[in-house]
C-alpha cells in the first residue's frame, strides 16, 4: 500500500510532529508499505498528487494539520486520511468550542470563561476582577487552539494573571480562563469509528508538578501509571464519559481525551486531542501496549480505520 505521512508543518508543535511522523514512518516501512514522508509546505498538493497515496497518515500536531484545514484539503483531493474529519477536527482543536458542546450535552467539564484580545485590551482590570471573582485562584489560563500545553499557565497570584493572559494571546486572538481543580490527571485513548474502544486509562504524574511541554517530551520527567490509582467505579465512569465525548464530537479513527478527577471522585473532561502524539514518550502508544497492541499493530489499525471510512 502507498502511504504518505504528513508531518512537521509551521505550528509551534513542529518538533513533536516530526518525531511522531518519523516513528509512524518507521512502523509503516517495517509493515511492508511503500511510504513517503511529506513535511507540510506550500507544495504539499503537488507532492501528494505525484506520489498518489492510497491513504494519508496525518501526524501533524497543531494548526493547520489538526484544525480541519488539512482534512479539508484531503477531502477535496479525494484521499482517505487517518483521524477525524473536518468539523470534528475544527471543534476538537478549539477548547472553547469543545467545552461549550460538552456543557450543552451535560458532560462535566471545569467552569470557564473566555474573551477576545480586543475585549481584553479595552477592559483588562474588569476582566481580571471577573476571573478572580468567579474562578478564583489558582486559575488556569489557556490559548484555546494550541496543543502540548503551549500558551498555558497556572496562575497562583494576582500579579501573574495579566502576564499569563498576554502570553496566551501571543498564540490565539482570544484566551480562556478555567477554574483550577486539583486531582489526578487521567487520559483516555480511544480507537474506532462508529463503535469506538476505550484503551486502558493512564494516570499521569509529573516530576515538575505540571504536565507541561518539558514534562511531556523529556524521558523521565513524567510517569504513566496503568491502571490509574482510582476505584473501579470512577474508572468505569471515565470510560463512559470518554466514549460519550468521542461520539459527541464526531471523532473517528483515534483520539485522546484528558480528564481531571476533582476530589478523586468527580471526573471532568479537560480537552480532546484529535491527532495525539506518537513519540516514544506519548500516551496513546502506551495505552495500546497495555491493551496488547504493539506500536506497529496500532499504526496498522489506524490505517485500517481510515480505509474503513472510505469504504462506507
Amino acid at each position: 500500500m502507498r502511504i504518505a505521512v504528513l508531518m512537521g508543518g509551521p505550528s509551534p508543535e513542529r518538533e513533536i510532529s516530526l518525531k511522531s511522523g518519523e516513528a509512524v514512518y518507521n512502523a509503516l516501512v517495517s509493515l511492508g508499505h511503500q511510504v513517503l514522508k511529506i513535511d507540510l509546505d506550500d507544495k504539499v498538493v503537488s507532492k501528494l498528487k505525484n506520489f498518489g497515496p492510497d491513504v494519508v497518515f496525518n501526524a501533524l500536531h497543531g494548526k493547520p494539520g489538526e484544525d480541519g484545514s488539512v482534512q479539508g484539503m484531503l477531502e477535496v483531493l479525494g484521499i482517505p486520511y487517518t483521524g477525524s474529519g473536518v468539523l470534528s477536527s475544527a471543534i476538537s482543536m478549539d477548547k472553547v468550542a469543545t467545552k461549550r458542546m460538552l456543557e450543552q450535552a451535560g458532560i462535566p467539564t471545569p467552569k470557564f470563561m473566555s474573551w477576545s484580545i480586543d475585549e481584553y485590551s479595552k477592559n483588562k482590570e474588569k476582566i481580571n476582577s471577573t476571573i478572580l471573582k468567579h474562578l478564583g485562584l489558582p486559575v488556569v489560563i489557556k490559548a484555546p487552539t494550541q496543543g502540548s500545553t503551549i500558551g498555558i499557565s497556572i496562575v497562583k497570584e494576582r500579579k501573574d494573571l495579566t502576564p499569563a493572559i498576554e502570553n496566551a494571546l501571543k498564540y490565539d486572538p482570544y484566551f480562556m480562563a478555567e477554574v483550577f481543580l486539583p486531582g489526578p490527571e487521567i487520559t483516555a485513548s480511544i480507537l474506532g469509528n462508529k463503535d469506538p474502544e476505550v484503551l486502558p486509562l493512564i494516570e499521569i504524574t509529573s516530576h515538575t508538578g505540571f504536565y507541561d511541554y518539558e514534562a511531556k517530551y523529556t524521558p523521565g520527567l513524567s510517569e504513566h501509571i496503568i491502571p490509574p490509582r482510582l476505584p473501579k467505579t470512577i474508572i468505569d465512569k471515565i470510560n463512559l464519559l470518554a466514549k460519550k465525548t468521542y461520539n459527541l464530537l464526531g471523532c473517528r479513527g483515534f483520539a485522546r481525551i484528558d480528564f481531571i478527577v476533582a476530589n478523586k471522585e468527580k471526573p471532568q473532561v479537560i480537552e480532546i486531542n484529535s491527532v495525539p502524539g506518537m513519540t516514544n514518550t506519548s500516551l496513546v502508544p502506551d495505552a495500546a501496549k497495555a491493551a496488547g497492541l504493539d506500536f506497529n499493530l496500532l499504526i496498522q489499525k489506524i490505517i485500517d480505520l481510515a480505509l474503513e471510512t472510505k469504504n462506507k
